[in-house]
């Protein structure tokens, strides 16, 4: 009775509300498949001599769970003639192999359970004690005498629905470390049957929709959801993930209406404020597949203000705002939002963020030349103007010049005044009484203050010079570019900024200038169409990029480049332009190395009596990588790709490049590389060989940190 009643009964309570509050804090990630059990398995942590671990709540509480059971076991353990006459040992036992279980104490967990099984084959709780020590075999990574003790509990036919619930849902367990998507489906469905446990059936409904979504069967996985959404009792993070789960299968079939209506009334009730970045991502994704770019751009930017504690939902939501801005060419804001996505993961070194990662430095490169573009275009429109039309289109600008600075004027008094600024009488804040008349007015740092502003709103910045209260010049400063499109600044009076005759005098009339201006203009386009093209897979991007180089006075050693560039980026959604291209390359250019490409492209590649030819360049290339000729090798790589972009054999030059970079630079800047291949060429054999390398570097690293 004491053993019950007292020691076993607080030791219950403690794992009950440990246990509680491990489910609690848990952090699901509803965008992959969820783990069977919610527990995180920690690597130990090795303290040195004199150092303290600080325990989590949970973790104390699992202590005194297991701290009751041994203390019941001690003190009240009565073996009478070989025969344990307390029959509240046995689940002493079985509580202080759930304590250290949860402790992640797996080997003491295992023997709790293996000797309470041979002591007490006849207590209530044995086959409860089975199942708990499979679950541990699981974690121990034994699964075949998981399944093998598993097996055996099934076989009774009077167990209770409980107890077949729990059987089933650790051989799904199991199977899932051994990657048998089937019989975990079937072990799922058999365990969802019952449904005694809410919280744990809920988590296996869900994790079967999941699955069946992963293998395509989108019928079945909706109907899952469906299923789940619908049912009552269950803890409300898997009903509302059941309904986001239906919306991320939404396809052409599905009502529109239904499935956003059902949204809508999620984000209207107030006991779902903790899921709103989440409903209204997923309204976003909806809008968008629906064309509705506007409430798109408005749903994400929700699901970034009503998100607080979910990091890897808000950087999608920075992603989806980065990708809408990109599609718009808004290029500085896109790359803005990919930042705040690399700012907020923590882990880098995924294939998503490898892209991310590479697409916002390509994002650089495209703004570089959209500026150019932009800038030289306004030059150059500026000069094809008439004299008249130019100072019309100045006098427009000074006068919105002049509104805009008046603006800004008002703006500056207002502020001025809701700050007590130009009043010398100011009050004291702390005694709120007025400050002293007679006090030397430099000793008041706020009187010093309001005069500076007082004195720039009369007067302007004025620089230090004799009779500079009779002169009535103000300074201001404007920007303009040179040349070579760096910035310079001019200082103006700003009686002189309101002039036209300022601005008509920096339109460039030279023929060379304007030549100059006009090629740097042609040269961004044809940058901006293979980096759009390489890239981004943007093709109609590129390929109008490609088209404006030709129509603009064209460098003439980048034409035929060019051209060969729209051949490949029409085939991609314009078949008659890639012929009309494809036509000219061959016919105005005949022997050149692109004409041969496109009619022998086998022929090129294979050919080893050609110097010129890109196979034979390769072998030379990697024969100087095996003779340790590495400075050459780098040169002759990356002249190569230069050549060879968007040709079949560019993938090899670029695996024989990280290759040589890792025996230059190190392991660091290699696995980058390496990684860069894998992204910009999927289903290629260097993709596959990158992916191998990098397993394998990754093995040795897991290897290094167990022998340390």
């Amino acid at each position: 009775m004491n053993a019950k009643f007292n020691v076993l009964y607080n030791g219950n309570i403690a794992f009950d509300q440990a246990k509680k509050q491990l489910d609690d804090t848990y952090e699901d990630n509803f965008w992959k498949r969820l783990p069977i059990e919610p527990l995180e398995i920690k690597e130990e942590i090795i303290l040195l001599p004199g150092q303290s671990q600080t325990k989590s709540t949970e973790k104390q509480g699992f202590d005194k769970s297991e701290e009751k059971a041994v203390k019941s076991i001690q003190k009240h353990s009565m073996v009478i003639g070989g025969f344990e006459k307390n029959d509240q040992i046995d689940e002493s036992y079985f509580l202080l192999g759930k304590s250290r279980y949860f402790l992640q104490r797996f080997i003491p967990a295992l023997e709790a359970f293996t000797f309470a099984l041979e002591k007490y084959p006849s207590a209530n709780l044995y086959n409860e004690t089975r199942i708990w020590k499979a679950k541990t075999h699981v974690r121990l990574q034994n699964e075949d005498l998981a399944i093998e003790t598993l097996k055996l509990v099934l076989k009774n036919e009077d167990l209770p629905d409980k107890t077949y619930e729990e059987a089933h849902t650790v051989l799904a367990m199991t199977y899932t470390q051994l990657d048998s998507l089937h019989l975990i489906i079937d072990h799922l469905k058999k365990s969802t049957a019952y449904f005694v446990d809410k919280d744990q059936g809920a988590r296996n409904m869900f994790i079967l929709g999941q699955i069946y979504r992963e293998e395509n069967k989108i019928d079945s996985s909706n109907m899952v959801f469906d299923n789940l959404s619908y049912l009552k009792k269950i803890p409300r993070k898997y009903k509302i993930h059941a309904i986001l789960e239906r919306a991320k299968n939404y396809s052409a079939a599905d009502s529109t209406g239904v499935i956003t209506h059902t949204l809508q009334e999620l984000i209207e009730d107030r006991d779902n404020r903790d899921y709103l970045d989440e409903l209204y991502y997923q309204s976003g994704l909806i809008a968008y597949k629906q064309d509705s770019i506007e409430d798109a751009y408005s749903f994400y930017k929700k699901s970034v203000q009503y998100n607080e504690s979910k990091p890897y939902q808000k950087s999608l939501s920075y992603e989806k705002l980065g990708n809408l801005y990109f599609d718009d060419k808004y290029f500085e804001i896109s790359e803005t939002y990919y930042d705040s996505v690399l700012q907020i993961s923590k882990n880098k070194d995924t294939r998503r963020l490898r892209r991310i990662i590479k697409k916002k430095e390509s994002l650089k490169d495209i703004i570089y030349y959209e500026n150019i573009i932009k800038v030289n275009d306004s030059i150059l429109n500026l000069s094809a103007m008439t004299p008249d039309a130019q100072k019309v289109y100045f006098e427009d600008y000074i006068s919105k010049l002049k509104i805009k600075d008046e603006e800004e004027r008002k703006k500056k008094e207002i502020e001025e005044r809701s700050t007590n600024f130009g009043n010398f009488d100011i009050t004291d804040t702390q005694s709120g009484s007025k400050a002293s008349v007679g006090k030397f007015y430099f000793y008041n740092i706020q009187s010093i203050g309001s005069g500076k502003q007082k004195f720039k709103r009369q007067y302007g910045n004025r620089q230090l010079a004799d009779n500079w209260i009779i002169s009535e010049k103000r300074s201001s400063t404007i920007a303009t570019k040179s040349n070579n499109q760096k910035k310079e600044e001019i200082v103006l009076e700003d009686d002189a900024k309101y002039d036209v005759n300022l601005y008509l005098d920096q339109i460039p009339t030279s023929k060379t200038v304007l030549d100059s201006i006009a090629y740097q203009r042609s040269d961004a386009h044809f940058n901006l169409g293979v980096v759009y093209k390489e890239q981004f897979k943007e093709y109609e991007l590129a390929a109008n990029n490609f088209e404006k180089f030709l129509k603009n006075d064209p460098n003439e050693t980048l034409i035929l480049p060019a051209k060969y560039h729209l051949y490949k980026i029409y085939e991609n959604f314009d078949i008659d332009l890639s012929n009309k291209y494809r036509g000219e390359v061959v016919n105005k250019y005949p022997d050149s190395r692109y004409a041969e490409i496109i009619l022998n492209p086998r022929d090129v590649l294979v050919s080893k009596n050609n110097e010129e030819s890109p196979e034979y360049i390769y072998k030379g290339i990697y024969l100087c990588y095996e003779e340790e000729s590495y400075r050459y090798a780098l040169h002759d790589v990356n002249k190569a790709l230069e050549n060879f972009k968007g040709v079949e054999i560019e993938p090899k030059f670029k695996l024989l490049k990280a290759f040589i970079i890792y025996k230059t630079e190190g392991e660091e800047i290699f696995i980058e590389k390496l990684n860069n291949v894998i992204i910009d060429f999927p289903n290629t054999e260097e993709s596959k060989h990158a992916k191998e390398v990098l397993e394998k570097i990754k093995n040795k690293t897991v290897k290094n940190k167990t022998v340390k």
